[in-house]
C-alpha cells in the first residue's frame, strides 16, 4: 500500500474511532486470538478439534445449579413468601432506580456469606456501607483501582498473575502494571528442570521493595499491591505468614493492598498449618487494626489501606449473572465507588435472586434454618474439582510432567519446560524474546498437533519459559477424558523421538 493510502487509512480510523479504543484490544492476551482462530472439539463434527483448558470456567455444576437457580428465581425464601414476589419473577420495587452499591437486602446477605467464607470472627462484622456489589469482579476491581490511583500510577502484581488483569487494570484506568518478581529472592531456587517449589513464588519484603524501586524509577508512583489469593494461575493459597507480611509492608509503605479473593471457596485441600487453615483470608489477617491515630470504628477495622474484592463466578460457576462485591473502609473512596459502580449495576432481578441462594436452605422441607442452600452446594463443588484435579496429578505423574501440587482454584501449575525446543545459543544468558520463542512454539505445537488448549505462562509473566496453566474444570467428563489421552500421546511421541 502506497504512503498517501495509508496516511488516508490513518485519516480514517480517527473520525470513525478513537486510538484509545483500538488500543484497548492490544492489552488482551495473545492465546485469547489464538483459542477463537482454531476448530473446537465435536464428538461429531469436530473429534480432533481442540480441548478448550485455558478459560477458568467450572463446567461440572449444571445438575446442582440450573433446578437451583430456577427455584431461587421463582420463588421467595423462608421469610418471603411466594405471593409477595408478583408470580416469583418481579416484585414492584424492582422496575425503579436501585441503590446504586447494590440493594440492601444482597448486601446483607452477602456480608453474612463473607463473614461465613472468610471466617471472620463473630465479634466483628462488615459494614454493609462500605460494601459494593456490581457486574463482576473485573468491574468492581477496576472501580476500585479507579479510585485509589492516578492514570499512570503502578500496580504491583506478583507473578505469574492473570493474563487479564492488563487489560482490566490499563484498558481504561490507564494504571500501569509492575511485576513483582520474587524467584531470585528465595534461596530455595534454582532454574534447572527440578521440580520448583511453591514458596518461590512468594512475594516478600525483599522481592516487594524491588518492584517498588523498578515502579518509581520508571516514573509511575506506586500505589496498588494487586494479590490473588488463593492464587490464579497457581492453584495454590499463599500461607497466612506471606500475606501478613504483604498487609505489613502494605501499611509501612502505605501501598493499597486489595485481596482478590475469587476462589476463597475453592480451596478444596485445607491442609491444616499450625493447627489453622490453609487458606485465612486478608480480611481476618488485617482486621482490627489499631494505629494510633485511629480508634475502632465500626466494620473490621481494617484501615485505609486494605480492600477486598470478591465475585460468584468461579464459587458457584456463576460468571453469566455478573455478581462482583468490593469492600474497603476507606471513608475517602466510599460515596466515589458507589458513583462510578452507577456505570456497572447489577440488574434487580439478578440481585434478588442471588439474595435468595444466599439465604435459603437447601430445600423447602428442611426445619432447620442452620443450614443454608450454600452449605449444601460448596463441599459438594469443592469434592468435585478436588477429584478432578487428583485425576489431572495423577495423570501427570504417569507421564512424568512437575507441577505445583494445588489445593485451590480451578487449574493446575504444570512445569513442561523439558519439552521446550532448545536454546539457539546455549553459553549465553537467554533474553526475554527467546523465552517467548521457545515457549510459544510448544504452545503451538500443543495446539495443533494435540488439541490441547492451555494458558501458557509467559501470558501471564511468568519468570521462565515452559510452564502452562491447565483448567481441568473447563471441560465436560468426555472432553477431559479424552484430554488425559492427548497428554499422555504428547509425552510418549515426544520421549519416543
Amino acid at each position: 500500500m502506497s504512503t498517501s493510502s495509508n496516511n488516508q487509512h490513518d485519516v480514517e480510523d480517527h473520525h470513525l474511532s478513537s486510538s484509545r479504543g483500538r488500543n484497548a484490544v492490544n492489552y488482551l492476551p495473545d492465546y485469547l486470538t489464538d483459542a477463537r482462530s482454531v476448530t473446537k472439539f465435536h464428538p461429531s463434527t469436530a473429534p480432533d478439534g481442540a480441548l478448550q483448558l485455558s478459560v477458568a470456567e467450572n463446567q461440572m455444576l449444571e445438575d446442582l445449579l440450573i433446578p437451583a437457580l430456577t427455584h431461587f428465581s421463582s420463588s421467595g425464601t423462608e421469610t418471603e413468601s411466594i405471593s409477595s414476589a408478583a408470580d416469583g419473577l418481579f416484585r414492584a420495587d424492582q422496575i425503579y432506580y436501585q441503590s446504586t452499591h447494590g440493594r440492601s437486602g444482597l448486601r446483607n446477605a452477602m456480608s453474612s456469606y463473607i463473614q461465613r467464607l472468610c471466617k471472620i470472627p463473630s465479634s466483628m462484622s462488615l459494614d454493609n456501607e462500605k460494601l459494593v456489589l456490581g457486574a463482576g469482579c473485573n468491574a468492581v476491581l477496576e472501580n476500585l483501582c479507579f479510585c485509589l490511583a492516578e492514570p499512570g500510577d503502578g500496580v504491583l502484581l506478583p507473578t505469574p498473575y492473570y493474563a487479564a488483569f492488563e487489560f482490566d487494570l490499563v484498558a481504561r484506568a490507564g494504571l500501569k502494571i509492575i511485576p513483582v518478581n520474587s524467584m531470585n529472592f528465595h534461596d530455595e531456587f534454582g532454574e534447572s528442570t527440578s521440580p520448583i517449589q511453591s514458596s518461590v513464588y512468594y512475594p516478600n519484603r525483599k522481592s516487594l521493595d524491588a518492584a517498588y524501586q523498578i515502579s518509581k524509577d520508571s516514573g509511575a508512583e506506586p500505589k496498588i499491591l494487586l494479590l490473588s489469593h488463593p492464587n490464579n494461575p497457581l492453584g495454590i493459597c499463599y500461607p497466612p505468614d506471606v500475606v501478613k507480611e504483604c498487609i505489613d509492608w502494605a501499611r509501612d509503605r502505605k501501598v493499597h493492598l486489595i485481596s482478590d479473593e475469587i476462589y476463597a471457596g475453592s480451596v478444596y485441600k485445607n491442609t491444616k498449618l499450625d493447627g489453622k487453615d490453609t487458606f485465612q483470608s486478608a480480611l481476618t489477617l488485617a482486621a482490627d487494626y489499631q494505629p494510633s491515630s485511629t480508634g475502632l470504628g465500626k466494620g473490621l477495622n481494617l484501615g485505609p489501606y486494605i480492600h477486598f474484592v470478591y465475585s460468584l463466578s468461579k464459587d458457584f460457576a456463576l460468571s453469566g449473572l455478573r455478581v462482583g462485591a468490593a469492600y474497603s473502609e476507606n471513608e475517602a473512596i466510599q460515596i466515589p465507588m458507589q458513583k462510578l459502580n452507577d456505570l456497572c449495576q447489577i440488574s434487580s432481578q439478578t440481585q434478588l435472586t442471588v439474595e435468595r441462594m444466599l439465604l435459603s436452605p437447601p430445600n423447602d422441607n428442611l426445619e432447620s434454618t442452620n443450614m443454608l442452600w450454600t452449605d449444601f452446594f460448596m463441599p459438594q463443588n469443592q469434592n468435585r474439582i478436588r477429584l478432578r484435579c487428583e485425576r489431572l496429578q495423577n495423570c501427570l505423574d504417569d507421564s512424568g510432567i512437575s507441577y505445583l501440587e494445588s489445593d485451590s482454584g480451578l487449574f493446575v501449575w504444570m512445569d513442561m519446560r523439558t519439552f521446550l525446543p532448545p536454546r539457539e545459543k546455549e553459553s549465553e544468558i537467554e533474553t526475554q524474546n527467546s523465552m517467548d520463542k521457545r515457549e510459544r512454539q510448544l504452545y503451538l505445537e500443543l495446539l495443533h498437533q494435540y488439541g490441547l488448549l492451555f494458558t501458557p505462562g509467559r501470558s501471564m509473566r511468568n519468570e521462565l519459559p515452559g510452564f502452562f496453566r491447565c483448567v481441568f474444570t473447563a471441560a465436560s467428563d468426555v472432553e477431559f477424558d479424552l484430554a488425559l489421552k492427548r497428554i499422555k500421546a504428547f509425552v510418549t511421541d515426544k520421549t519416543n523421538t
